[in-house]
Order: structure tokens, then sequence, then C-alpha cells
């Protein structure tokens, strides 16, 4: 069986397995593909290993089909890479702990899998140390999901965990042998009647969608395997079922009979093309859905083919395809040409980033899922200033990799901001800028942007008088500093009458102004005042716009420190979204950290969900995303946006240090 080859058997599929941290999906994907003969290497101890922060393809053959399978990173912080292949996939493998307790974790998956009507199996990984009964697990996945849940096996159980299954459709029964088939046994006597009631329960649920099947359940007739197992794939590809299956990756339990749900199950990439709305007519049409620069190759754009085929060389948005690569094994080998249904790498494609639709012919638009908001941020420089092009040309290209990366460049501080989806998500960027970019950097916390005002009016006096030989410096400035009401930063006027100020003095006295409220007396910029030129005198000879700047700053710095100055923070409207069961904890963690709640309500769009609404400083929500994680199963999230000034009180140093 052929590692590498394409096309046995029909078009080739995908498949993604997606599941939360720690549930053993990267030990799954490598158990398929070394099902499949496309052995990779394991590093290590499966339960030692670190969290992956990238998604891997993998090419393979199963009993003469051939296949991509993708392994999506399962932390929250890189959901956008798994949802950005999800939308290229034929099915989805999601993967779950066969813990109860657990369940809510893969909520969001089964959620956005719904929404998008894509296909998708549940494997409830770790069998091997099963201790409560699979129909409670099962209980508390379908309280997530709209998609009755069936279950297609059930365990035989042995000490702790389980040892073989029974499947319910075939009725026959097997015990797991590590890295082997499963092994064919007799029906336990003792399984015959929890075997039974699985068939029912499973048979009544596809007969929902068969009015055959539902006559036969009638007449107390049973339906053939055949019609079963042909309701079975229609009403999973219609998303009507989710069909669940059982194993242990690590163990290779249970492998070759997901290998063979995915084979009879799993749609073809017509199908899923039909699904997102794309013709299967015209010229060759590809969907980017991943981004990498990857050393000696260069950049390469991860794509499926939906229609048609591309060959090595063929134009493509304007530039030269510089390569196909294929991953027999997840090991990059390159190759002359790719088919319809394929998933490869495409070469040097400049200006193609993630998302974007490529075709031989008439451009055609394809949705991409959008990037989420960022939560988190770190303020990163180099240790040489001239090192500062090269930083930025590093990230433009991590950007580039990464849609849910964003870099600010801020004019206010000079800081350089990198946003993302968290502490993890954040670090790996780092990481990668000192492993592939050789850049190792600094990191802080972001400065939270304080600003300064007033609280009374005064008036002030300033007098240049220089005499330095030849033309001195001279400059008379009387004004009026007072505060306005917030929102309304900054407003010069001037009440000169009688010509004490000459007219052409008097723009550089509005200048002089509005250039000092750039740094107040606590050394931050001053808003939302106004500032009233009301007299002053002149020389004919000594003024000068210079001197008459040189008197208003003067006077601008001694005023603002006489009228009461004040320091204001940007309070920002956050609406958290968490489990209802976490609504309390989201709000306690609000309220400790200086926020004030406005409200909390069910979201409209996911039932068991609350939004709570709050104003927060933005001083106190850095490493807000963190708590709120650690506190809700990982599952909290935030989303804000500035809302107004407010004067600083409390625990302002959370972001003045």
């Amino acid at each position: 069986m052929s590692a590498s080859s394409s096309g046995q058997g029909g078009r080739e599929r995908a498949a993604a397995l997606v599941g939360p941290y720690g549930s053993g999906k990267s030990t799954l994907f490598e158990a398929l593909l070394a099902a499949a003969g496309s052995p990779v290497k394991r590093p290590g101890d499966a339960r030692n290993r670190t969290m992956s922060t990238e998604l891997r393809l993998g090419h393979c053959s199963y009993l003469g089909n051939a296949w991509s399978l993708l392994d999506c990173p399962g932390s929250i912080e890189f959901a956008h890479e798994a949802a950005c292949a999800l939308g290229i996939a034929d099915i989805a493998v999601v993967v779950c702990e066969p813990e109860p307790a657990r369940a809510l974790t893969v909520a969001p998956l089964l959620r956005h899998l719904a929404a998008q009507h894509i296909p998708h199996i549940l494997f409830i990984n770790k069998v091997d140390v099963l201790d409560c009964p699979v129909r409670e697990i099962i209980a508390a996945l379908q309280a997530h999901t709209d998609r009755p849940l069936v279950l297609r096996q059930v365990p035989i159980r042995e000490g702790q965990g389980a040892a073989g299954y029974v499947d319910v459709v075939s009725e026959r029964a097997y015990r797991y042998r590590k890295g082997q088939a499963s092994e064919l046994m007799q029906l336990p006597s003792d399984m015959q009647d929890r075997e039974k009631q699985a068939y029912d329960a499973l048979v009544e649920v596809l007969a929902d969608h068969d009015d055959a099947l539902l006559e036969k359940i009638l007449e107390d007739v049973k339906p053939s395997t055949e019609e079963v197992y042909r309701q079975l794939r229609k009403d999973l590809a219609a998303g009507a079922v989710t069909e669940v299956l059982l194993g242990a990756g690590e163990h290779d339990h249970g492998i070759r009979r997901l290998w063979k749900a995915l084979r009879h199950d799993a749609p073809e990439v017509q199908q899923t093309a039909a699904r997102r709305g794309i013709d299967g007519a015209g010229e060759s049409l590809a969907q980017v859905f991943k981004t990498a620069y990857a050393g000696h190759t260069g950049k390469l754009s991860y794509a499926r083919i939906w229609r048609g085929g591309l060959k090595d060389g063929t134009s493509l948005a304007g530039s030269r395809l510089g390569g196909i690569w294929r991953m027999p094994g997840a090991e990059a080998a390159k190759v002359p040409e790719a088919q319809q249904g394929e998933v490869v790498a495409l070469g040097r494609l400049d200006g193609v980033g993630t998302g974007a639709t490529l075709s031989t012919g008439a451009a055609v638009a394809l949705t991409s899922p959008e990037p989420p908001p960022p939560v988190y941020a770190l303020a990163i420089a180099t240790s040489d200033r001239k090192d500062d092009v090269k930083l930025s040309g590093a990230l433009q290209k991590l950007v580039e990799e990464d849609p849910s990366l964003r870099i600010d460049h801020d004019a206010e501080t000079g800081e350089t901001v990198l946003r993302g989806q968290g502490e993890i998500h954040l670090n790996a960027v780092i990481e990668r800028l000192a492993r592939q970019y050789n850049m190792k950097v600094t990191t802080t916390r972001p400065q939270v942007p304080f600003k300064e005002t007033i609280r009374r009016a005064v008036h002030q006096h300033s007098r240049l008088k220089r005499q330095t030989g030849g033309h001195g410096q001279f400059a008379d400035v009387k004004i009026d500093i007072a505060p306005l009401p917030r929102g309304e930063g900054f407003v010069f006027h001037d009440r000169i009458v009688g010509g004490a100020v000459p007219r052409q003095y008097i723009p550089a006295v509005g200048e002089a102004a509005e250039d000092a409220i750039r740094k107040g007396p606590f050394g931050f910029p001053v808003v939302d005042v106004s500032v009233t030129l009301v007299d002053g005198t002149f020389h004919s000879v000594d003024s000068s716009d210079m001197a008459f700047k040189s008197a208003t700053r003067m006077a601008m710095t001694e005023g603002l420190a006489k009228a009461d100055p004040v320091m204001l923070e940007p309070i920002d409207r956050v609406t958290v979204s968490v489990p209802n069961e976490f609504t309390a904890k989201a709000q306690r963690l609000l309220t400790g950290r200086r926020g004030q709640i406005l409200g909390y309500a069910e979201r409209p769009d996911r039932p068991g969900w609350d939004d709570v609404e709050a104003l927060v400083p933005q001083a106190e929500l850095h490493d807000f995303i963190i708590e709120l994680r650690s506190q809700t199963l990982g599952l909290g999230s935030y989303r804000h946006a500035f809302d107004h000034l407010a004067e600083a009180r409390g625990r302002i140093e959370r972001g003045a240090a």
C-alpha cells in the first residue's frame, strides 16, 4: 500500500482531527497514519509530549482510498487555524476524553461544526482508562449538540477500562490488540442486552429520517445490516446524526474501526464542494487554508483543490507556481501535479494569503473564517535598534501565516505591540522569531494610554525677555486655561483687541499651547482643555514666532501644574461570554478588577451561555483572559472596545508598571 499515492479508489478525501487540549488527538493522528502504512516518528511518550501549536498535514492510503489527514491544534488559542482547516475538510473527527465532566470542553467544536454543516464523528479516546458508563458520557455530550449522538460500539469492560467492543450494527464482538487489528471474539452473554438496547436506540434515531425504516420497526421487522449502514451514511452526510466510536489512540485500539467508518461515511470532495456552494464545472479551483514559511522551500500555501488539477509551473493569482508538496507520513515530498480533492502545499505564491481562492480561470470568491479579535498583548523590542527592520519583516511574515495575530505600532507610546489569542499563542510566536528568524526580542507589558486633564481654570502670565547681542527675544502672553467636558479634546481661542499681540504671532501661540499638552505634569498627554489668549505685549524688533512659542510653553507648564491636574484612565466596555454555570465566577472576576457590572443575559445564538456586560479599566485587562480561562475550563472569552476616559482611582499600578 503506497503512502504517497493519490487518487486510488477515487478522489482524495480530507479528514480533520479536532479536540480540546489533552484529548490525545495528535496521538490518534499518528496512529491513523501508522495503521495506513505511513508511520510518523513519535516523540517519546505521548503522555509527556508538549502541546502542539501548529497544524500538521499527513497523506496516506487506506484500503485503496487516498486521504489527507489534518491534525489541528487543540488549544483554544489556535482555534482559528483549526476553523480554517475544518472549512476545507470533508469530515471531522472530534476527539474527547471519557469523562462526563470534560464534555463541556467539546461544546464549542460541536457548535461550530453544526453551524457550518460539517459532517463529523465523535471519537471517545482513552477508553483503556474508562471508569464510568458510556451512557453517562453520551448524555453529557448530548447536552451540547442538537444532533442525536448514536453509539456505534458498546465497550467490553475488563477491570479498569475497555478490553474490546461490540459493533452495534454487525452485532459482532472484538478484542483490542495493541498495534494490530482487533480480534473477533464470541459475544459475551452479559453484553447481549446492552448491545440490543444500543441497536434499538440507533435504529430508532435513523427511522426518524426514513419512512421505510420506520415502517419496518412498526411492523417489528428487523432491517438488514445494509439498510442500517446506508441510512447511517445518508444521515451523517446530511448532518442529521453524529456517530460515536470508541478507542485508545496511544495503544492503537479502535483505529482500524475508525478508518472503516471514515472510509464508508466521509463525503466525496464533490459533495463537500456542493455543501460549500462551489460549482463543480469550470477551471481548476483551489482554496488556501494555511500559510507557512518553511526554510529552504520558502513560502508554502496549503490548499484544497476543489476542482480540476494543478501542475507545477501553472500561473495562479499572478504568480507562477513554484512547487507542489505532499506529506506522506507528515514529511514533505515534491510532486509534479495534484488532482481534485487533494490537500497540498503550493510553493512561492507571493501576495497570496490564508483564505485566498486560486483559479486558472476567472476569479472566484469563497468564504473563509474571520479571525477572532485579540485578547492578549505584549510589547516587543529588539536589543539592538539596527535589527528593527529585520524584526518588522519577520513579523509581517508571521501575520501572513497567522491571521489571528496582529501587530500595532503605538504612536503615542512608541511601542511595537503584538496582539493575539493568549499567552501560549504569543509565546509560540516569540519562540518562532528566535528559532526561524534568529530574532531574540524582549517582551514587556504594553503601556496603558493614560491621559491627564485639569479640574479648575487658571489664568497664567509668562514673559520671555532675552538679550544676547544684536536682536534679542521678547514675548509676553496672558492665557486662560480651562477644563472642557470629557471628549471635547483641545480648543484654542484668542481674544486679543487693539493689537496687543500682532495677528501674525497668534497662530504660534496656538501651536505652542497644543504642543505643550502632549506631556502634562504627570508625564501623560493632557486632554479636554481650552486655552484662550487674552492679552500680551510685543517688541517691534525682538518679537518673533519663536519667542511667542517659548513664552506660551512656559505659561502652559506653569498653568497646568496649578489647574488641579488629574490622571485619566481608559475604560473599556467588556462583554464576557461563558457557559452559564460560570456566570457568577465571571462576575466576580470582573468586580475583582474594578469592573462595574452592567448586566448579563443568555446569548441568543448559543443556548446555555451567558454574556456578561461590564465597564472595566483597561489597565486591568492585560492578563484577564488567562484568569478567565483558568476559571472556566478554558472556554471563557471576551471582547472589548474603548468606552470613555475616567479619573484614575484604585490600583492603577497594574497598568503603570
